[in-house]
């Protein structure tokens, strides 16, 4: 969005005229854009309404060595295009790219080398491994703070926590320091900051001053700060992997690759020669780092995927086209998976609800449950819990010197029946606030990210007229919103067993319900669960009550009844203030 904002600024043109940007859930072009800027997800849809891309004439795909999951599906479409349309022009570019093995997947297409305008970085390794590397981050910032001469230092951390806890270590001990040092201004950038605080970032620094910038890998590529001449690289990031054989996903620290460790040195010399610390041997960079980061479609769900190849038409994904083919099993569970929505027949063919499943930009799950609360008359409420669920991590902030404040505003929004009518709950008491700035401020909210929920429930309720569903609310009835939510993420179910724990109902895995959730104290007997993370245990996040007969009802061909039999069907005693403090602790 930002960079075709600055064309269409140095075009000296009006955004979303001849320059624009179309992104999931917003479209911001006209008949007269000439230049469209757009996710490798959206391109990767344009598919479905035009196979031969016939309106594009020149295609240029950035950041190819990210390698998500969209750019390596688009890979396989494109390459299928220019075979039968030799006039579109197709570039692939990228900073740090295997460009042989592009090349060979491409039909043999020529390779440019275009030297980079970057000055030298001198890069410092550790004699010896850390043991604590965010206490060996502190250490290092301090010390360049007071030795080196003047420029702005970044540091590579894997997510929030970390920050916070490296921020508040800085912030202390340069307090120690006193006037020993010059100002030090500390900045944290990571996705659930309120955008307001991310812009801190941008801000010339203060003269006298150094600044340090303390960021995900959102810094690595995605934005650029000036001014950075030194990098900290602690050498590990935040990774998804997904595990067909239990259906979970978890969100693990891992070491970063070469690639990763290049990009990240690269940082430092943007605007004057610069200096990179990685915090971890150079025998390590060696011999212990990958030279790629794991393509994303080799560690992630596919469902979405094999869904919208299925609309365009591929029947045989085995035999598709892929620079690096996906795990078999996960490819199959996507199948088996869209086979229980309803979204293929036994054929493995496309039905008519799988059809009308692809025109939303969503999850298949999430597209079934917003598809089914046409039956259950409560598409009003589902379009709200869909759009709230798009933006789900980031919508409540809990700032470290208001925890308190915080969690009491968020106990207040708590509603009975679970998280997802929690949500609902949430932006219905902000729509009745005028969409107010100030009361989300007052209650802990994110005001951008609830804003993006209201942009994206109205696109979503343009695609409700697309396929023709109505619009009506439920007034009230909560059972019927449960059970369109049910009908679309049936498999995730989990019951409480004997011991207080819950287990998945078809994998008989123990899992809990994560501690923020509004179902932690109740426990009860039945759940459905948005997705199930593993951090430090396996936790199921945005739990809701249902009843097991649902099950039956929504999807029969999934449930044998004997899976849902119930020696009890009574809720387990609330837990006491003690067993619930020891659960936090264990």
């Amino acid at each position: 969005m930002s960079v075709s904002a600055r064309v269409a600024q140095e075009m000296g043109v009006k955004l979303g005229n001849e320059v624009g940007y179309s992104i999931r859930f917003e479209d911001c072009t006209s008949e007269r854009t000439v230049i469209k800027y757009m996710t490798d997800g959206t391109l990767h849809r344009e598919f479905l309404s035009e196979p031969d891309l016939q309106s594009y004439s020149v295609m240029i795909i950035d950041e190819a060595h990210e390698r998500t999951l969209h750019t390596d599906i688009l890979f396989g479409l494109v390459k299928d295009i220019t075979r039968f349309r030799p006039e579109l022009k197709l570039l692939i570019s990228s900073a740090t790219l295997d460009a042989q093995k592009f090349s060979d997947f491409f039909d043999e297409a020529p390779i440019f080398r275009i030297p980079g305008r970057r000055y030298p970085v001198d890069i410092y390794y550790t004699k010896a491994p850390e043991a604590d590397y965010i206490d060996a981050c502190v250490v290092s910032v301090l010390q360049i703070h007071a030795t080196q001469p003047v420029g702005d230092i970044l540091v590579f951390l894997t997510g929030q926590e970390e920050i916070e806890t490296c921020q508040e270590l800085l912030q202390e001990r340069s307090r120690r320091l006193g006037s020993k040092i010059r100002e030090l201004l500390i900045l944290p950038v990571y996705s659930n900051l309120p955008s307001d605080m991310q812009a801190g970032i941008f801000q010339p620094t203060p003269p006298n001053a150094r600044k340090v910038v303390l960021a995900t890998n959102i810094a690595e590529t995605s934005l650029t700060i000036d001014n950075i001449i030194y990098v900290i690289d602690p050498g590990f990031c935040k990774q998804n992997n997904f595990n067909s054989h239990t259906g979970m996903e978890s969100l693990i620290v891992v070491p970063i690759s070469k690639a990763s460790a290049n990009q990240r040195a690269g940082r430092a010399g943007r605007v004057a020669a610069g200096k990179c610390f990685r915090l971890y041997t150079a025998w390590a960079y060696k011999h212990e780092l990958e030279d790629n980061t794991v393509p994303e479609i080799q560690r992630i769900n596919l469902g979405n995927v094999v869904l919208t190849l299925k609309a365009l038409g591929i029947d045989d994904l085995v035999h598709f086209d892929f620079l690096d083919p996906p795990p078999h099993e996960t490819l199959v569970l996507a199948l088996e998976q869209l086979y229980a929505l309803g979204a293929l027949n036994h054929h493995g063919e496309l039905t008519k609800l799988g059809r009308r499943m692809a025109e939303f930009p969503v999850d298949p799950t999430m597209a079934k449950m917003i598809l089914a609360s046409e039956k259950y008359k409560c598409s009003e409420e589902i379009l709200t819990i869909a759009a709230m669920l798009s933006v789900n991590g980031a919508i409540f902030y809990r700032p470290k010197d208001k925890t308190v404040h915080a969690d009491a505003a968020r106990h207040s929004f708590y509603t009975p029946g679970g998280d997802h009518l929690m949500l609902l709950n949430i932006y219905t008491q902000w729509a009745d606030s005028d969409f107010s700035t100030q009361w989300c401020y007052e209650n802990f909210l994110q005001h951008r990210s609830l804003k993006r929920a209201r942009d994206v429930r109205d696109q979503l309720a343009g695609l409700m007229a697309r396929v023709e569903i109505d619009l009506v609310s439920a007034a009230g009835d909560t059972a019927g919103i449960r059970k369109a939510i049910t009908a679309g993420y049936f498999y995730h179910v989990a019951r409480l067993s004997k011991g207080g724990q819950y287990k998945t109902v078809k994998h008989q895995q123990t899992v809990m319900i994560y501690p923020n959730s509004s179902m932690f104290e109740d426990l009860p007997r039945w759940v459905i669960y948005h997705e199930l993370m593993f951090t430090t245990k396996e936790f199921l996040h945005q739990v809701t009550e249902i009843e097991s007969k649902w099950l039956l009802e929504v999807a029969p061909h999934y449930y044998k009844p004997r899976e849902l039999e119930d020696s009890t069907n009574k809720k387990m005693p609330k837990m006491t203030g003690k067993s619930r403090a020891e659960l936090r602790i264990n």
